[in-house]
Parts: structure tokens; sequence; C-alpha cells
């Protein structure tokens, strides 16, 4: 299991033009010390190729894993797969539309969904739908009802991570999780010790080996904060290695 940190935990910055996707790039690598990133669409200030080749070619200098590009609703995925394909991007995350009493919105999305997946399938890079409240996809279960109306190989999951610790390992949301998003709304205190959004992380995540993406969702607490709550978790999830290689006593 591997951390990435999202562009979304520096929202303020890069609208505000006090922090480059370059720069954000080199915070990531530096200070956070993280393994790899998740760029969102919104972000970027142009999307060429030479641009989307200098933010690839940055990232491999650093030693960052592009592990993914988030594209926002569902609608705008097809038109994020060429900027994926650029920056060596495996993935595109894409959320559902938000929810709505209409009957006649479950099957729009669905279908939306549908012409998302065959641009993914033609472009070989797979969808991650992501679970998110507010939307038509708030949990688990009906992340899975999407992909059963959808039907099709190339839409996957995007599932955060206290979903993935309510169910079975051998549930069938678990294998077709290819990201992991855990949403830390208090940078300042997650992963302390006895932290219940860190605790339920590392439980969680056991066995897991994709990577974790971390969006910070607060506004407050600063880098430090942010790359001290990666080192805590990183070294708890560690320790659950650890302890989860040790033979039973006899």
């Amino acid at each position: 299991m591997k951390l990435a940190v999202s562009s979304t935990s520096f929202a303020d910055d890069l609208a505000r033009g006090v922090l480059t996707q370059l720069e954000w790039l080199d915070l990531c690598a530096a200070e956070l010390e993280a393994d790899g990133v998740v760029f969102e669409l919104r972000h970027f200030p142009r999307t060429d190729a030479d641009y989307l080749a200098q933010l690839k070619k940055m990232a491999v200098d650093l030693g960052l894993t592009v592990a993914g590009l988030a594209a926002g609703e569902v609608d705008l995925a097809a038109g994020a797969l060429p900027l994926a394909l650029g920056l060596g991007a495996p993935l595109v995350v894409c959320e559902a539309p938000a929810a709505s009493e209409d009957p006649e919105a479950w099957g729009a999305f669905t279908d939306r969904l549908k012409t998302a997946s065959t641009a993914a399938k033609a472009a070989n890079v797979p969808l991650a739908l992501r679970n998110k409240a507010g939307t038509l996809c708030p949990g688990g279960a009906e992340l899975k009802r999407a992909a059963k109306d959808v039907d099709s190989s190339w839409v996957r999951f995007a599932l955060d991570a206290a979903s993935l610790a309510a169910v079975e390992r051998s549930d069938a949301l678990v294998a077709a999780t290819i990201l992991a998003v855990c949403e830390v709304a208090d940078v300042e205190a997650f992963a302390r010790d006895g932290d219940p959004v860190a605790t339920a992380l590392i439980e969680g995540l056991r066995g897991y080996r994709g990577f974790v993406v971390v969006d910070r969702t607060d506004s407050g607490g600063g880098r430090d904060a942010l790359h001290n709550a990666l080192e805590r978790l990183q070294r708890a999830l560690a320790e659950e290695r650890l302890h989860a290689r040790r033979p039973a006593a006899p």
C-alpha cells in the first residue's frame, strides 16, 4: 500500500496562484515525502502536450508515481482521458451527479457512465467511480448498482476508506476498488494515537495493495501539519504490517 496526495489538498493555494502545479509536485516529494500524486482536472492552468510532458517528467524525476487524474463529474471523464494519457495516469476518477428526487436521474447518470466507459476502453484507461456524500452514489452499494447497470470492466471504484473498512474482504466491492480515498477534515488531529479516522483507515486497508489518496478538506492546518499526519499514518501502517507478519505465539 502506498500514499498519494491529491491536488485537492492544496486547492486554495492553487486557486489563488500562490502555488503552481510544478511547485505542488516538488512539495509532495520533498516536504510531504509522498509516494504518489493525484492531479485534479480543475487545477490545470493549461493542457497542451508540452505542459503535460513537463509535469510527467518532473514527477518521474522526483520519484513520484502519478496515481490518477480526478475529473469530477462523470460528464467530464471522457474529456479527461487524453490528459490522463499525457500524464501517464493509470486511471481517471469520476463522480456521480448530485443526489436528486427525479426518478429519471439514475438512468441518465448510468447512460453517461456507459458513454464514458466506452471511451475509457478505447483509451485503455479505466474509470474509478468515487462514492461521495450528496451524490447519487453516497456508498458502496450504489457503486455496485452503477457498475451492474453499466456492465463494463472499465468501470472500477475509488472507494472511501470507511466504506472499505465496513465490508468483508470477500465482497466484490473490495476486488473492484483500484483507489482508496481518505478525506481528512482535521489535519492537525489526523493519525494521532487513537484518532478514529486513522484507526478506521488502517483497519480498512489491511491487505490493500493499491494507492491511498489523501484529500485534505479543511482549509486550516499548514504543510507541516499535513506532513506530520502522513508520517504518522505511514508509521502506523508499517507497525500494522509488522504485526501481521509476526508468527502467532505457540
